[in-house]
């Protein structure tokens, strides 16, 4: 079983769970300011015997020979090199709002075929499509790459990390520009980063107070529209003076979140149950396999050297507890209930889904 661990940072350290003033840059982005993902297929070469193997990757034989053809190199259609230095790639990289022609970006590289590494190795110029198929920015570069692997030769293996994944700081160039439009034309639609009635109805008050006229309403729980100047030289000052202001955005709604694959247990500060009793128990069963070898008495005929297998299996129960919550109680006195019987984290989670099945926790759970 994992070990499990809880963080309740924000409520033992403050006590309130009070949300403090945040800017509308951190909270909110501007509809229509957007990035844009770009990907594309490429070759990796200069590898130290680490590419592709071509039986298994005849993709990377067929791109290295229409590469060659490109620069004037005709291969046979009957030969098929057998290539160790070159892998084949898939290449990804998120093309930003506003950038031009000229810029850079950084990119990523993963092997798609059976490469064992990618160290050493060079992107071959390659084009980075947008998902309308139109080329938006050239790759090519030194990689950089973070895992590392030793084999031997009777086949035994060592990796850390990833090394059939790398990257390359600007490593593309952008060669087409987005069209990207900052709001409508008489107005700008700011969307909240988290959905909330709440943050949108204070943001728009904030809003209509600063400019001392009802230039802001809110849309939805999501969004909240703010008439602007129509000049673009205008438009630029105005979004930075909105980014710029600052507002206490609605509390989180109570949740409790368990990371099934970490182990991690996050509560949030507005959990509450109502009154309940709980009573919680652990079993565990203890199960060793031993191999002992019988050997045959000297000087005996027929006999025979086996392994005999000894089995001990041990059972351990440990006593239940009983939890008495009071209607209301709070996230830190659920807490030092549960470690005041020198419970673990783990109990904590057996717990928590206890209460909801009973109706008792008025907090979302959700297990990721």
């Amino acid at each position: 079983m994992h070990r499990l661990l809880l963080l309740a940072g924000l409520l033992l350290a403050l006590g309130s769970g009070v949300a403090g003033a945040e800017r509308v840059k951190d909270i909110a982005t501007v509809s229509g300011v957007r990035a844009n993902q770009l990907v594309g297929y490429g070759l990796v070469v200069g590898l130290d015997g680490t590419g592709d193997q071509t039986s298994q990757a005849p993709f990377t034989t067929q791109s290295l020979k229409n590469f060659l053809m490109q620069l004037g190199v005709a291969v046979p259609a009957n030969v098929n090199p057998q290539l160790k230095n070159v892998a084949a790639v898939a290449v990804h990289a998120m093309l930003p709002p506003f950038a031009r022609p000229g810029q850079t970006l950084d990119i990523t590289v993963n092997s798609i075929g059976n490469a064992r590494s990618l160290r050493g190795g060079s992107l071959l110029a390659m084009p980075l499509r947008g998902l309308d198929g139109q080329v938006y920015a050239i790759g090519q570069g030194n990689l950089i790459v973070g895992g590392f692997g030793a084999e031997g030769r009777d086949g035994s293996r060592v990796t850390v990390n990833i090394p059939s994944s790398g990257r390359i700081p600007s490593g593309a160039t952008v060669e087409r520009e987005v069209t990207t439009s900052v709001g409508a034309a008489d107005s700008v639609t700011l969307v909240l980063n988290t959905a909330d009635f709440t943050t949108a109805a204070r943001l728009t008050e904030r809003i209509n107070l600063e400019f001392g006229m009802p230039l802001a309403v809110a849309l939805d729980a999501g969004s909240v529209r703010v008439a602007a100047p129509t000049d673009p030289l205008r438009r630029v000052g105005f979004v930075a003076q909105l980014e710029g202001l600052e507002l206490d955005p609605g509390q989180a709604p109570a949740r409790v979140v368990i990371n099934s694959r970490t182990g991690t247990v996050v509560i949030g500060s507005g959990v509450r149950v109502s009154a309940a009793a709980v009573a919680h128990g652990s079993l565990t069963v203890s199960i060793q396999e031993d191999a002992q070898v019988s050997q045959p008495q000297p000087f005996s005929r027929g006999g025979t050297t086996v392994a005999v297998p000894e089995t001990q299996i041990e059972v351990e129960q440990q006593g239940s507890r009983m939890f008495l919550f009071e209607p209301g109680v709070t996230l830190e006195e659920i807490v030092r209930a549960v470690n005041q019987v020198g419970a673990a984290p783990g109990d904590l989670v057996a717990i928590l889904e206890a209460l909801q099945q009973a109706g008792a926790l008025h907090a979302q759970l959700v297990v990721i």
